[in-house]
């Protein structure tokens, strides 16, 4: 029985490493100097304007002096112990001045699927960033097995427009709270402050699931693809880049130079334990020093002959970049995918990694992303040739089966003509055969001449021409 709870702690132990926390980083305190137009807290000699529309929740850390504030029809002011207002009694505040007009901003545009609000942390009580491995744009936002954590003692309001009607996460921390179960969610959202905090047109869902699979999950932020790179790039587009081909890694808003490793993996993969072993047998190293990683489960699209959609099936992808400039730049990620690639052609079946393919993209004039794109380019065009003729040349034969188009060339034997054959009755012996000469049938041979006497008129002797004999034979 103890032997069962230290497994099951250590499962505890191995789960909680690999939960991901995304904290979310603007608030809507009152302290906040950048939650004001003047771009400073408020002081005594100013006057504070909300918008009388403007719907906000707001948190108060101290007490402040005030002038004069005009307050908003629908919002709350969340006051920390001690804190609170007081009127202004006049007095010089050499700090102050003599006071303006401080107008609170609106937090209406800070979207959810916006990845620069978010910062990825490693638990909720270890608030540094990530180190040497990065993410995708899509999975900065959090994803649907992911911790959400608001920051205690912050207020916030957070826009949820979505493709999707309902954004499912693991469970959300409020103000210290950590609700974990869709049950204390709702409760939640039946209290006062939740429908300043959140609005749009999506809802949170909070499931309580972990990813049941040691391969990974996938995000599932695919759907909101578009707002994301939206909210991430405005309308200023993608950065220039020195390579000549960037690659275009699945779930990221702009190309990247470097290189992308795709895996086929087997049930018993494990994506944590990879992760560290590539961690610990190259990204320590001196030479990779300046490497970054991307790793996670991505779901590849599937075509047929290159056009029409079969679906998709989940990959392991893993993007590689560097700090190199010119013609270096990719160049070391480059080098680091040739790694992983040997090693998986070493110990891929014991890893649970049946294969793999790699692309590249460097500064260098000779980048192998360029002549493998050139490659893809041939076969993309030889399989649209061939599947135009195939095209055509099923258009023909339909055309000549309805009797539209008649092929004189050449007749080959088709496996329902075979059919038809053995479905079509033998003529019986003895029927003899169709006169091409008259079309009506010819009686028993005993009353043959008997026959042709009825239908010749009188004084006339009935022959015929016997195509098998000149005319000259038949003349006695």
């Amino acid at each position: 029985m103890g032997s069962l709870a230290f497994l099951l702690g250590v499962l505890q132990l191995l789960a909680a490493a690999m939960a991901a926390y995304k904290k979310w980083i603007p608030n809507t305190n009152f302290e906040t100097a950048s939650n004001w137009d003047k771009e400073r807290v408020p002081c005594a000699s100013d006057m504070i304007r909300f918008e009388k529309e403007q719907v906000v929740s707001v948190f108060v850390r101290s007490t402040h002096a005030l002038t004069d504030m005009y307050l908003p029809l629908n919002g709350e002011f969340l006051l920390a112990s001690g804190a609170g207002f007081a009127a202004f009694n006049g007095s010089w505040d050499p700090g102050c001045g003599s006071g303006a007009v401080l107008s609170f901003a609106s937090a209406e545009q800070h979207s959810w699927f916006n990845p620069e609000l978010w910062q990825d942390v490693s638990s909720s009580t270890d608030m540094e960033p990530a180190g040497r491995i990065f993410l995708l744009d899509e999975e900065r936002v959090p994803c649907q097995y992911d911790n959400v954590i608001f920051q205690p003692e912050t207020s916030f309001r957070v826009n949820l427009d979505s493709s999707r009607q309902v954004i499912p996460v693991r469970s959300i921390s409020l103000m210290g709270q950590e609700l974990s179960s869709s049950e204390a969610w709702a409760e939640y959202l039946r209290g006062p402050s939740a429908t300043w905090q959140f609005h749009g047109n999506a809802t949170l869902q909070v499931t309580g699931a972990r990813c049941p699979h040691s391969s990974g999950c996938a995000c599932g932020n695919s759907q909101d693809g578009d707002r994301i790179c939206a909210s991430l790039l405005g309308a200023e587009g993608c950065p220039a880049l020195a390579c000549h081909s960037p690659l275009q890694p699945l779930g990221h808003c702009c190309g990247v130079c470097g290189a992308v490793v795709t895996l086929d993996f087997k049930p018993e993969f494990d994506l944590q334990q990879y992760r560290d072993r590539v961690v610990q047998a190259w990204l320590s190293l001196p030479k990779y020093a300046g490497v970054q990683m991307a790793i996670s489960k991505v779901h590849r699209a599937q075509t047929f002959l290159g056009l029409l959609s079969r679906g998709s099936t989940p990959v392991i992808q893993i993007v590689l970049v560097d700090g190199e400039a010119g013609a270096q730049t990719g160049t070391a990620a480059g080098q680091l995918a040739a790694d992983i690639m040997d090693d998986i052609a070493q110990h891929g079946e014991a890893l649970g990694i049946p294969g793999g393919s790699v692309e590249v993209a460097t500064g260098s004039a000779l980048g192998g992303q360029a002549a493998g794109r050139a490659s893809r380019q041939i076969a993309s065009g030889m399989v649209l040739g061939l599947l135009f003729t195939l095209l055509v040349f099923g258009g023909l034969l339909y055309l000549h089966r309805k009797g539209k188009l008649r092929l004189r060339v050449l007749r080959l034997p088709w496996p329902w003509d075979r059919a038809e054959d053995l479905d079509s009755p033998k003529p019986e012996s003895g029927k003899g055969f169709d006169n091409p000469m008259f079309d009506v049938e010819l009686p028993g041979a005993g009353s043959v001449e008997e026959t042709l006497q009825e239908v010749a008129p009188e004084g006339h002797q009935v022959f015929y021409l016997n195509p098998l004999y000149s005319p000259s034979e038949t003349e006695t």
